[in-house]
C-alpha cells in the first residue's frame, strides 16, 4: 500500500529562502542559561560522532507494512553505515503501533490498514533496529495536524481550531486530496491526548527518544474558534483577539500554549524515562515562529529538548549553508546536538547524487553534528554512491557524548 508524498516538505524546498524572515523570538532574559556564551563561541570538535538519521515513513513508502520489509530495510541502513531510525508513529490522526490511548479517545487502537493489523510495528522496529545497533527514536510525524476524514476529528470537531471566516481546513496535494485541520493546543483535551501518546510509547517501549518536527506547532492564521477567543477575552478584559493574524503580541500569546505543552511533555518524559532523549525537527528557526508559532530556540534554553534536526530543503548550495551559518545555530551547539534534515527526494521530485553529497559535505565542513535523511524509500538504487558518503561507522552525539571545548 502507498500513500501520496509528503505535501508540507514542499514548503521547505528550494524557492522558500525562509532565511529572509526576520522575526526574533527569543526567551525572557531571566529564562536564558547564562552559560550560553554571548558571542560566537570556538567550534567544538566533534570527536569523531555524527548523527546519521533516516525518517522512515508511511508515506510514498511501504517499508513500515511488513515485519519483513522492515526486517530488510533495517539491515541495509546498518550495512550503509546509518546509526539512528525515525519510525513514524503518530499520521493523520492515527497511532502506527496497538495504542490503548487511541482506542480510549477515539476508538480506533491502531491506524486502519490492513497492513498494520495483527502486528506492532514499532515493536518490529525496536526489536530489528537494536539487534543491528541503531538509536531507535519514535517520530510523531502529524503532531497537532490531522485528517478531515479521521476517526479522531470525527468524533471531537470541537478540539479543532479554526481561521477568523470560521474556515480550518488546509489544501494540499496535486489534486487538493489532502483535507488537514489543526488540533487546538489551547484545549485541555488536546494537551492530555498528545502527551498521552507519547508517555504511552515511553513507557510501553524499549526506545531511544522520542521525536517531534515542524507539525508540533499552529498556523498563524488559527486561533479563532470559539474557546479560544474565549480564553483570550478572559485574559484581556473581554477584548476580541487582534485582526491582525501576524500582530507581535497576538502570536505571543497563542504561542505560550504550543511551549506550555512541550514544557509538560518534556517533564512528564523525563519523570517516566530520564534517558530518554528529546528530539525536534523543525523548520528554521525565522520561519518555525512566524508560520507556526513554534518557539523552539526558547525550548532548546529552557531545556526542554535534547536535539535539534532543522529542516533545511534547498536546492541552492549558496542558500543552504547560509542557513547553516546563521548564528542561532552556531549558538545553540554549545546547549544540545545540532543536525540538519536533508532530502533526498519526494514522489514528485527526484534528488541528485551530487546535491546530497555537497550538502553533508557542508555539514561536515561546518562541524555541526550530522544530518537525517528525508526519506528512506529516495534512497533509491544508490547503494553504491551512499556508501562512499558514509564510508566508515561512527557513534551517534547525544548529551551524554557530545564535548565542549
Amino acid at each position: 500500500m502507498m500513500i501520496n508524498f509528503p505535501f508540507w516538505a514542499i514548503a521547505q524546498t528550494p524557492n522558500s529562502d525562509t532565511a529572509s524572515n526576520t522575526i526574533n523570538q527569543s526567551p525572557a532574559p531571566d529564562q536564558i542559561d547564562k552559560s550560553a556564551p554571548p558571542n560566537l563561541p570556538i567550534i567544538r570538535p566533534s570527536n569523531g560522532h555524527e548523527l546519521r538519521g533516516i525518517w522512515l515513513t508511511n508515506v510514498d513508502s511501504d517499508v513500515l507494512f511488513s515485519a519483513q520489509s522492515l526486517e530488510k530495510a533495517i539491515k541495509r541502513l546498518k550495512r550503509l553505515k546509518f546509526n539512528t531510525l525515525y519510525p513514524t508513529v503518530w499520521n493523520r490522526g492515527y497511532t502506527l503501533y496497538p495504542s490503548k490511548v487511541a482506542e480510549a479517545s477515539f476508538g480506533v487502537p491502531v491506524y486502519p490498514i490492513p497492513e498494520l493489523q495483527e502486528r506492532d510495528m514499532l515493536a518490529e522496529a525496536i526489536k530489528f533496529g537494536h539487534e543491528q545497533d541503531f538509536a531507535v527514536i519514535p517520530w510523531f510525524e502529524y503532531g497537532l495536524m490531522t485528517e478531515e476524514d479521521s476517526e479522531l476529528m470525527r468524533q471531537h470537531p470541537d478540539w479543532i481550531t479554526q481561521r477568523k471566516d470560521g474556515s480550518h481546513l488546509f489544501l494540499h496535494g496535486e489534486r487538493d486530496q489532502h483535507r488537514l485541520a489543526w488540533l487546538n493546543p489551547a484545549r485541555p483535551e488536546v494537551q492530555k491526548l498528545l502527551t498521552d501518546l507519547i508517555l504511552e510509547v515511553v513507557a510501553k517501549y524499549d526506545i531511544d527518544g522520542i521525536q517531534l518536527d515542524d507539525h508540533f506547532g499552529m498556523p498563524i492564521e488559527l486561533g479563532y474558534d470559539d474557546y479560544t477567543i474565549a480564553l483570550y477575552k478572559k485574559d484581556h478584559f473581554g477584548r476580541l483577539p487582534p485582526e491582525d493574524i501576524n500582530d507581535p503580541s497576538w502570536m505571543q500569546w497563542r504561542a505560550k500554549f504550543v511551549s506550555n505543552l512541550m514544557k509538560k511533555i518534556s517533564k512528564a518524559v523525563r519523570a517516566i524515562k530520564p534517558n530518554c532523549l528529546i528530539s525536534l525537527s523543525p523548520n528554521p528557526k525565522d520561519f518555525s515562529y512566524k508560520k507556526y508559532l513554534q518557539d523552539w530556540y526558547s525550548w532548546v534554553y529552557l531545556k526542554y529538548i535534547d536535539e535539534l534536526i532543522v529542516q533545511v530543503y534547498r536546492d541552492d548550495i549558496d542558500n543552504f549553508k547560509r542557513e547553516l551559518e546563521r548564528p542561532e545555530l552556531q549558538e545553540i551547539r554549545l546547549k544540545i546536538p545540532v543536525a540538519v534534515g536533508i532530502l533526498t527526494g519526494l514522489r514528485v521530485q527526484n534528488i541528485d547524487m551530487r546535491q546530497i553529497k555537497g550538502q553533508v559535505k557542508i555539514v561536515r565542513e561546518l562541524t555541526l553534528d550530522g544530518f537525517s535523511f528525508f526519506f528512506y524509500e529516495t534512497l533509491g538504487n544508490r547503494d553504491a554512491s551512499f556508501e562512499t558518503l558514509l564510508f566508515s561507522p561512527a557513534p551517534r552525539p547525544d548529551l551524554r557524548n557530545i564535548a565542549f571545548s
